[in-house]
């Protein structure tokens, strides 16, 4: 079945997704590969946008408004339904009843992931489809996506491409938080994919001790070098001609490399990078030996980053910033500043809601086009499950800008 509407957006500023094959319509759907809830979802109706505009998320919530009414200016058609959740889950299932009752056929948002598992059950209800921009995939489901870039998608990616080189064996150095927790399952996940065993974890938190018995532990250094380290300390105390030559007998001994081969940081600011940059040389983890690997908000931390032997190489997921360069430019000439990351996801959504209008409506089986969008995050493919996959480029953090060691996929999966 091909959809026989028009799929380019009209009068939309910016880059706006379209069916990825090119073709300006989705690719033939051959039979049993429609869900049963293909035809879940409204047919028309506005577009109602929950975000927060009061409360302390409500800075980030301008931010998502100034976005979507890039694709759905004053006086468009279908218009845009913005609507206030003030950051709670209250908040969200209040404004969506009231949207909803107003006749909008489609949700974009809400921010978080509280707040979209509230909302979820509504939309459910009234037969309405969910754009969240949440990262959390725990609130996935038939008729909910998030939007956000998730753990699993940074981490599948990265883990793909390091086995590619032969660095298999994994192991996750992470903050002892929801998000680090995310990441291990993740990883845990990709091990099996490879028919590898379950990677080795060490959690850390916020303090410098913790960060050094975490890099200590998970290094196995008591068993690796801790002793060598020893004798050679002891040899050169000695202050002797013998001891002396004795410790540069034992320097120039290797240390046994670890037990893996792809470790994944999890660390998401630039202090605690620093820290564990420092820890992981001190233990013998180093490059090439270990292919250092970490989450899509390095993208902010990689010129810092390169200033770090240890991190100098270290790969990591994001969208390749020439994707959203159009929108970027028409985001910063209406408001004068360039948009928060977040941004990107309220537009994406935004456009891919008034494409879907234009295509035969708001359903998942116009949601779910088996060759997705491109947007300014990249390749989009929605699932019917509720599921997203991405097309992520993936970067090496170099002296100077990082560079991309894997470009974006133009098509996911089986063609």
């Amino acid at each position: 079945m091909l959809l026989g509407a028009t799929l380019a957006l009209v009068s939309c500023a910016g880059q706006a997704p379209q069916f990825a094959n090119g073709t300006g319509m989705p690719t033939s759907l051959t039979p049993g590969s429609v869900s049963p809830t293909s035809n879940f979802g409204k047919s028309s109706g506005n577009v109602l946008l929950l975000v927060p505009l009061s409360g302390p998320l409500a800075p980030v919530g301008q931010v998502l408004v100034n976005a979507a009414k890039l694709v759905f200016p004053p006086g468009s058609s279908p218009a845009l339904d913005i609507r206030d959740t003030g950051g709670t889950p209250a908040g969200a299932v209040s404004a969506a009843k009231a949207g909803l009752a107003a006749g909008d056929g489609i949700i974009l948002g809400p921010l978080t992931a509280g707040e979209t598992e509230a909302v979820a059950p509504i939309a459910r209800q009234a037969g309405v489809n969910v754009l969240a921009f949440t990262n959390d995939s725990a609130v996935e489901a038939p008729g909910v996506w998030a939007l956000g870039i998730t753990p699993a998608q940074q981490v599948e990616r990265v883990v793909q491409v390091a086995a590619d080189s032969g660095h298999t064996q994994l192991a996750g150095l992470v903050p002892d938080t929801d998000f680090g927790r995310s990441l291990v399952q993740a990883m845990q996940k990709e091990a099996a994919v490879l028919g590898e065993p379950s990677p080795q974890v060490a959690y850390y938190g916020q303090d410098f001790s913790s960060i050094n018995v975490a890099v200590r532990s998970l290094s196995d250094w008591d068993q690796r070098g801790a002793e060598l380290v020893a004798e050679t300390k002891a040899a050169q105390d000695e202050d002797t001609e013998a001891g002396l030559e004795k410790a540069r007998e034992l320097r120039s001994q290797q240390v046994a490399p670890p037990n893996f081969n792809a470790l994944f940081i999890g660390a998401t600011d630039a202090n605690t990078l620093a820290e564990i940059a420092n820890f992981l040389p001190y233990y013998d983890v180093s490059p090439p030996q270990v292919q250092m690997m970490g989450p899509t908000l390095w993208s902010n931390l990689a010129t810092a980053m390169a200033t770090q032997p240890a991190l100098v190489g270290a790969i990591y997921a994001a969208p390749d910033p020439a994707d959203a360069a159009t929108f970027q430019a028409k985001y910063s000439a209406s408001y004068g500043s360039a948009p928060p990351g977040i941004a990107d996801i309220a537009f994406d959504a935004a456009a891919l809601a008034r494409l879907a209008a234009s295509s035969g409506g708001y359903t998942t089986h116009v949601l779910t086009a088996p060759s997705g969008f491109t947007g300014t995050d990249g390749l989009m493919v929605l699932r019917p499950d509720g599921s997203v996959k991405r097309g992520l480029a993936v970067f090496s953090v170099a002296t100077g800008q990082p560079g991309i060691v894997s470009p974006a996929p133009t098509k996911l999966g089986k063609p």
